[in-house]
């Protein structure tokens, strides 16, 4: 089964944007992941680790995942398959969090990731 965490500080900002029932909502939306680990738009790739968004109203959620277990996996390696929920944004600063979670892979990596 694919595992979806969620970093403390996208945790954080969603509870300061959102009320209770859209809370519990968006949570949906990310375990909706462990039966469909494909869905989202994928964005760009550091180093294998694939960025990819889901959207919400006006908002998109940022994760990040293995790349070559999501295009080539077999269900075993689906068991094993990660995803990291990381940012959050709106429209406006989409390219500046894009870019900043690419600089954040490339100095530390996905297990790094805060």
């Amino acid at each position: 089964m694919v595992k979806v965490f969620v970093s403390k500080i996208l945790t954080k900002e969603i509870k300061k944007h959102f009320p209770v029932k859209q809370t519990l909502e968006i949570a949906d939306l990310f375990e909706s992941l462990t039966t469909s680990p494909q869905k989202g738009k994928s964005l760009s790739s550091v180093g294998g680790i694939v960025v990819k968004e889901l959207k919400y109203g006006v908002f998109r959620f940022y994760f990040i995942t293995d790349g070559h277990i999501i295009k080539f996996g077999t269900q075993d390696e689906f068991a094993n398959l990660i995803i990291k929920f990381v940012r959050m944004s709106d429209k406006k600063n989409q390219q500046k969090t894009i870019d900043e979670i690419k600089n954040v892979l490339r100095t530390f990596g996905f297990d790094n990731f805060s």
